[in-house]
């Protein structure tokens, strides 16, 4: 068995170049998206790496510290996303928790006292690394989510359902427009009307102007992802954010639509349909919804986002509560603060 030490840094190549040739290597643990969140403001990236001997990367873990605000806000919303990580490249199952345990034993003594709890949602079957979660308190938490494979366009459209494409046909014979092409001041529309959906009925966290505004030069100078908003009128009236793992999936991060406004016209379906038909037309193999609830509670969206022909997956999620009275009044305080927004 090799012994590995954790390192906070490691060459920006090697680690670009490790996360695309890792078979579950996605955008959300590439050194662009650290760039991203350290470009937004109340967030803080962390980075972690498993090194050999010979200082070559055997995994590595990229999270992120998320607050809602500044003040006492922030301090009760503080937490530690970690999107499709750890990735771990080595054949032996035992060297593999070995890493893990690293990782683990590593973010956990960097963030544990800057965040309330710790999240990984996980994009990949994770049942062999439950016994470390486990040893680490971590708990597994159900979750769902539909995954579109975008091989061929005749097999991704008949999958999805009669009523979703004839509301795509609908919308563009209507005059509704997809554009790929965006200009800032229009993500910046599409932003206040992501902003007004969170205020008024998702009553989640929403980060701020920064990371939209980030997210838009990356995509034009790093080819982080792509925005397509849904014009009407000359107006813009919905969109999506997507994040590319360059030759494998499109993701939904961020959507929104002004449903029901305009007699046949669907912007979130649009919005939807939109990166599923970039991944067919530029040969990525997936659209990843990113997420569809829990299995034991209800959620509209689930039924949404169902009608687009997805495999349903159950990767679930590892939380660890770091301050168990915080967590209780860190949610508590939360839902007060989304309806004092409203």
């Amino acid at each position: 068995m090799e012994e590995y030490r954790l390192v906070r840094k490691i060459d920006r190549k090697e680690w670009s170049e490790f996360v695309f040739n890792h078979p579950q290597g996605n955008v959300f643990q590439s050194p662009e998206t650290f760039d991203l969140f350290q470009g937004t403001n109340n967030y803080e990236p962390v980075f972690l790496a498993a090194v050999n001997k010979s200082m070559n990367a055997a995994g590595i873990l990229q999270a992120v510290i998320q607050k809602e605000s500044k003040g006492i806000p922030g301090y009760f919303s503080s937490r530690t996303i970690i999107f499709g990580g750890p990735l771990i490249k080595v054949n032996d199952l035992t060297d593999r928790l070995v890493i893990l345990e690293k990782l683990l034993s590593g973010l956990i003594k960097i963030v544990k006292f800057k965040s309330i709890y710790i999240q990984f949602r996980n994009f990949f079957d994770v049942k062999s690394y439950e016994v470390v979660f486990k040893k680490f308190d971590f708990k597994y938490l159900e979750h769902l989510n539909y995954i579109v494979g975008t091989s061929t366009r005749l097999e991704t459209e008949k999958r999805i359902s009669r009523s979703k494409r004839r509301q795509v046909r609908k919308s563009l014979q209507s005059g509704a427009k997809i554009l790929e092409s965006v200009e800032l001041e229009q993500v910046k529309n599409f932003y206040h009307i992501l902003k007004n959906l969170y205020r008024t009925k998702v009553r989640r966290p929403l980060p701020d102007w920064s990371f939209f505004k980030t997210f838009y030069q990356m995509s034009r100078k790093e080819k982080i992802g792509k925005y397509f908003l849904v014009e009407y009128n000359k107006e813009i009236i919905g969109g999506i954010m997507c994040p590319i793992t360059r030759g494998k999936t499109i993701y939904e991060w961020y959507i929104c639509g002004m449903d029901g406004r305009y007699k046949g016209v669907y912007p979130s379906v649009l919005a939807t349909w939109a990166p599923i038909d970039y991944a067919l037309k530029n040969g990525l193999k997936y659209f990843d919804f990113m997420g569809a609830g829990k299995p034991d509670q209800d959620y509209s969206v689930r039924e949404f986002k169902s009608k687009f022909g997805g495999k349903r997956v159950k990767y679930g999620r590892f939380e660890r509560i770091n301050n168990k009275p915080l967590y209780i009044a860190g949610r508590f305080g939360l839902k007060i603060l989304g309806a004092l927004k409203k």
